[in-house]
């Protein structure tokens, strides 16, 4: 039996879904984080969790973005051999006029991250295509997607290696793991694939990640195979690293591991592994000719009853007085709430100021950067009464080699990001008495909150990647390298190691 599947309805169906997955974090993964949550232990950890389960309820109720960062769309589209288009496209077009029309709403706009020419200008396409689609013919008579929505921070951590058939899978991903450090926000999700080739390998752990999860009702009902064995060892040996968390040590890194396997040639053995961050923005739907697709919303009970609010310990810091004699009393680990105001900066921003400094030309007129705080973010544009959009940190090691400019030369006090930095930023954060303080990855609309006002000072053509000067009130950061060079994704994770306990022994 045929099935005549409309243009529109599949438009508006991508459309939709990219929506939906901006704002509303799956039930399996609100779930999960809340389990996380309750049964931390680590003080810093849960903090960061609950940030991110209460900017999550937020994005929920307010249809904001979970994170400033609204991803490049995979999208692996399955048509059936009995399936008639009525459409004058083909299919990549038809999800990247869905993607063009989701990233340009009105109501929420999301921030376009892709750019063209990629080895060169590296300019942004401005409607945040082109996606990653995959097309697959099945049988049957109707369009079954998977989308996702995946961050940089994330996506940049992906890892792929031919092992030799006899080599071990886990210990491969547990050498790995630590690698990868925290810029990927954990707690999430990872996904392997195993076996076919170094594409197939690849293309399993992404579409593994739109899995379900369910590790804990696995656990409960038994492994039936080596595949779920090893899901098990992975999730329990993972956890067991320590890292948790943001990177910020504690019980829970991973909150499921999902793999794919498939058959592959007696000498070689692909595994990729590509992780989840705390966002995890994927869905489906299923199109059968009798219109656009539907999206059930999370019941708003399954968040947690706590709300996050700044701990008592936390300590309020006035931006516009801190002096460099100040800072030297704030140790790794400390909780902050930081007033007053800061400048942003990332990759583009860093990049043309180190370009004026080489030609020995001067800043923008009203760019001092003289003793301020640098917050690496790309926030999202502000929609009705809004100061600015979610404005999560981006991963701060991407500004490492621009350091030394930064302090030694433009004499900056510190900065502001999420998770480590490299042992050389290390060392010239400690040269220069500076600090690096962390925001949490995934709590971006809470972040948000804290800013009470906001204009670009620099480089508009940038676009997200503007220099803008923020006034804050209370905005939550932990010192994460003090000045002594002490950092707490090295100190953290040494602490909490083994600490975690393996869900098989649970009754």
């Amino acid at each position: 039996m045929k099935t005549s599947i409309k243009k529109e309805d599949f438009i508006e169906s991508i459309s939709d879904a990219l929506q939906f997955i901006s704002y509303y974090h799956s039930e399996d993964f609100i779930l999960s984080m809340r389990e996380a949550y309750e049964k931390e232990t680590s003080i810093p950890a849960k903090d960061a969790m609950l940030q991110i389960l209460t900017s999550s309820k937020m994005s929920a109720l307010g249809h904001r973005p979970i994170c400033q960062d609204t991803g490049i769309v995979i999208a692996f589209v399955e048509v059936g051999m009995n399936v008639e288009w009525e459409s004058d496209l083909s299919i990549e077009d038809m999800v990247n006029e869905g993607v063009k029309r989701a990233y340009s709403n009105q109501d929420n706009p999301l921030r376009p991250s892709m750019v063209s020419d990629p080895a060169g200008k590296r300019q942004n396409t401005k409607d945040n295509t082109p996606a990653i689609t995959h097309v697959k013919l099945i049988k049957g008579n109707k369009v079954s997607i998977s989308i996702s929505a995946k961050g940089g921070g994330s996506e940049n951590k992906a890892q792929f290696i031919t092992l030799n058939p006899s080599d071990s899978i886990v210990d491969w991903v547990l050498k790995v793991i630590p690698e990868m450090g925290a810029g990927w926000c954990p707690p999430g999700v990872i996904g392997i694939g195993i076996g076919g080739s170094s594409e197939k390998a690849m293309l399993m752990a992404k579409e593994s990640l739109m899995l379900p999860i369910d590790i804990h009702s696995l656990v409960k009902r038994g492994a039936k195979n080596k595949t779920e064995e090893l899901r098990i060892e992975l999730y329990n040996k993972i956890n067991q690293l320590g890292i948790g968390a943001q990177g910020f040590g504690g019980l829970t890194t991973v909150l499921d591991v999902k793999i794919i396997d498939y058959p592959c040639h007696a000498s070689s053995l692909p595994v990729a592994l590509i992780p989840n961050c705390a966002a995890t923005r994927h869905t489906h739907f299923t199109l059968d000719g009798s219109g656009p697709a539907d999206f059930k919303i999370p019941d708003l009970s399954l968040w947690p009853k706590d709300t996050w609010a700044a701990q008592k310990e936390a300590k309020r810091i006035n931006l516009d007085s801190i002096d460099k004699k100040s800072i030297e009393d704030w140790k790794e680990g400390d909780l902050l709430l930081l007033s007053g105001k800061l400048l942003t900066a990332r990759d583009g921003a860093h990049k043309k100021i180190a370009d004026l400094f080489k030609k020995g030309e001067a800043l923008p007129v009203g760019v001092n950067l003289k003793n301020k705080f640098i917050y690496y973010v790309g926030p999202v544009d502000a929609v009705r009464n809004e100061v600015i959009g979610p404005a999560g940190p981006t991963t701060a090691s991407r500004m490492d080699q621009f350091m030394e400019m930064m302090l030694a030369e433009l004499g900056i006090m510190g900065t502001i990001g999420k998770a480590e930095r490299g042992e050389s930023a290390v060392q010239t954060i400690k040269k220069y008495r500076s600090v690096y303080l962390s925001a949490v990855g995934g709590a971006a609309y809470l972040v948000s909150k804290a800013i009470t006002s906001s204009k670009v000072v620099a480089f508009p053509e940038l676009g997200m990647e503007a220099i803008y000067e923020f006034e804050v009130k209370d905005m939550p950061v932990m010192v994460s390298i003090d000045t002594q060079g002490k950092s707490i994704y090295s100190e953290a994770p040494s602490r909490w190691k083994n600490k975690s306990i393996p869900i098989n022994s649970l009754k």
